[in-house]
């Protein structure tokens, strides 16, 4: 890392113009969250590994910075040359610059790796010290990464209709009715889950993320995709052209964006055959003869605006552009790859089922193999003083090889395509590393005296699912098991709620947390993420968190979102609990403000540990909508499961009654009588 450090400096000092410090960011020039391995810079010059965070070197220090996640992993990782900077906690690293580095400073970055809502907000951190953002023309942290992995060429393959619910015309005639509304010509789309939903295209350049490497532009008369063209076969490449897609050279963005800029991009041939499209498909009728003037007033009404999303936009394309001609706002394709169409809804809802069933089959082996291996009590039984020996010493049951095994479940349902993330697996003091990635050489080996919390999702032909649940396999403390069920009462209480159209997940984060700030408890994430239809497991432009967010995008029916409040305990344990819902109207009985009223549908199937939950603490309500999804569990699982996973499922959904541990709670929470 010493060695990383000093020859990135010295690249710096030979900058023209020479380099007072150098931003590493996380993303690729995609504005990705997750990325290529050739793309983890960050990682590379750090050694922190985790998907969320920024590097910046100076002539003599080195700084990290990275949100409240990953603060115990970045710990962990970053050596002595590294400080940690904790985001929400220490200054931003914006403001750190400005104050921190001298009077005209010069702080590189590559333009393709920085979206351009951040490079503008650097660029005005820098104005009170007249220091300047210079874009550097190479990656630096490129020319030194002597090992770098080579880019991989992955097919690029089409999305069937009966998975995707709208096609590539309906979806480009929708977008271009946006682009006229907001008077611009042209669109330049970066995103890598935005262009794969466009143009119903999929591929495996992001481990976990079913994308493409590629960009669009879409005008008025032309759609093109912009990708490698090894990539592309000659079927698929035959395929997007009947619709009116033009595949591009991957580097030939940058010339055609000078292009669209002097709105001199695009062909008649593709023209002609994208209102052939339409046409056929009985999306448009009456006139479509392509080389009829246009009106004077439809000429008045012709765009010169070029549609630029500023938070996933590299600064490198938009600094190519007139900038009196752009219009900086969020791509109209975020809000509508959230709405999720009827068919994109269905499938999510049955690739759920059979995750759920993966993840209780799941259960139940771990189960078996805790008491069988390490005498443990196992999921249902709370015995004191279990035997702790081994009855196999040839089975180890570790972080690693349980997560594996988990893998194996869901690869055997119907549409599994991988992963939607690293699976987080972990025992004990593991647990409370946020996103926690086990390694086969250092993970822990399960333990019947600690909490094994595992939070993963997998991605479907059909949809993509995120479910995490915490167990125990031997006797929980009344610590452990008084927090378990405070972060229950926030995930029951978020997924019960009813709210006006109009609400932000912001005003609906509180409602997780209540349960936990009545103890002095909390937890450094949000609440709430999107997730997309086998795309992104983290997917916007809806969140709910404590954090404020712009644009802030209320929750509307056909989104998805979910639950998953927890409670960390640093050296001791984790605990979350996550649910993907879908946003549904709501029946309410009054309608105040005739605004519309929402609420929440669980589509995640897989029981809460009863052993863990402190009984006395539900209410009879919370009490009665546990019984009810429980009871639910089973019938949706039935199917799937075998005689030993059905005895297995029906135990660990058995009603539970305010009557628990030997206390009656009555009504209202009133004193209660120990029998």
């Amino acid at each position: 890392m010493a060695e990383v450090l000093a020859a990135l400096r010295s690249l710096m000092a030979a900058h023209s113009p020479h380099l007072d410090a150098l931003i590493v960011p996380s993303e690729d020039y995609h504005q990705s969250e997750f990325v290529s391995e050739r793309d983890k810079r960050r990682a590379f010059v750090s050694g922190f590994t985790g998907s969320q965070g920024l590097a910046l070197i100076t002539k003599v220090e080195a700084r990290l910075w990275t949100d409240g996640r990953y603060f115990l992993q970045a710990e962990q990782q970053l050596s002595d040359q590294w400080k940690l900077m904790r985001i929400g906690e220490d200054p931003a690293v914006d403001v750190w610059m400005a104050d921190n580095l001298p009077r005209g400073a010069a702080v590189g970055v590559d333009p393709w790796c920085v979206s351009v809502a951040t490079a503008e907000k650097w660029e005005h951190a820098f104005a009170k010290k007249q220091q300047k953002l210079v874009q550097t023309t190479t990656n630096l942290v490129d020319k030194v990464w002597k090992n770098r992995p080579a880019a991989k060429i992955n097919p690029v393959i089409v999305h069937p209709l009966e998975f995707a619910g709208r096609s590539v015309a309906e979806k480009l005639k929708n977008l271009r009715g946006q682009l006229a509304n907001g008077s611009a010509h042209g669109i330049i789309i970066t995103a890598l889950d935005e262009v794969a939903w466009l143009y119903n295209i999929r591929g495996s350049d992001v481990p976990y993320c079913p994308v493409v490497h590629a960009y669009a532009i879409v005008t008025s008369n032309s759609a093109l995709l912009y990708v490698d063209k090894k990539k592309v076969s000659s079927q698929v490449k035959s395929s997007l052209e009947e619709i009116g897609v033009e595949v591009r050279d991957y580097g030939a963005v940058s010339s055609d964006v000078v292009l669209l800029a002097s709105n001199r991009l695009g062909t008649l041939s593709a023209l002609k055959k994208f209102h052939e499209v339409l046409k056929d498909g009985g999306i448009v009728s009456g006139e479509t003869d392509i080389n009829r003037k246009p009106t004077s007033e439809e000429e008045e009404k012709k765009g010169e605006l070029i549609w630029v999303d500023p938070g996933s936009c590299c600064y490198a394309l938009y600094s190519i552009l007139d900038i009196d001609k752009v219009l900086l706002q969020q791509s109209p394709l975020a809000l509508a790859k959230a709405l999720k169409n009827p068919v994109e809804l269905e499938g999510l809802k049955n690739a759920h089922i059979r995750d759920g069933a993966a993840v209780v089959q799941f259960l139940a082996w771990l189960d078996k193999q805790m008491k069988e291996s390490y005498g443990a009590p196992g999921y249902f039984a709370e015995v004191v003083g279990a035997n702790k020996t081994k009855h196999q010493e040839t089975i180890k049951l570790t972080e690693v090889t349980v997560s594996d095994k988990l893998e194996g479940f869901r690869a055997s349902k119907e549409h599994f395509r991988g992963l939607s993330f690293p699976t987080i697996s972990s025992v004990g003091p593991n647990a409370a590393i946020i996103h926690y990635l086990p390694q086969a050489e250092t993970c822990a080996e399960l333990d019947l005296d600690s909490i094994y919390l595992f939070d993963s999702g997998a991605q479907y032909l059909d949809g993509t699912t995120d479910i995490t649940r915490t167990v125990h396999f031997g006797k929980p403390s009344a610590h452990e098991k008084a927090c378990y069920t405070a972060v229950l009462k926030g995930h029951i209480a978020l997924g019960n709620a009813g709210f006006p159209n109009g609400t932000i997940g912001q005003t609906l984060d509180i409602l997780a947390r209540i349960p936990l700030w009545k103890d002095g408890l909390d937890y450094r994430h949000g609440t709430g993420h999107g997730v997309g239809s086998y795309l992104y497991v983290h997917e916007g432009p809806q969140v709910i968190s404590f954090r404020p967010r712009t644009p802030n995008v209320p929750l509307q029916a056909s989104m998805t979102i979910t639950d998953e409040p927890g409670y960390y305990e640093d050296g001791n344990f984790g605990i979350r609990l996550e649910n993907v819902l879908i946003v549904k109207e709501a029946g309410t009985k009054f309608n105040f403000g005739n605004k519309g009223y929402l609420s929440f549908e669980h589509i995640t199937w897989a029981p809460y540990q009863s052993k863990l939950i402190e009984l006395s603490l539900l209410t009879p309500e919370e009490i009665e909508w546990l019984n009810s999804y429980h009871a639910k569990c089973r019938d949706i699982l039935a199917p799937f499961m075998n005689e030993n996973e059905m005895a297995w499922l029906k135990k660990a959904t058995e009603p539970v009654s305010a009557y628990g541990g030997g206390t009656w709670v009555f009504p209202r929470m009133w004193p209660c009588i120990i029998l």
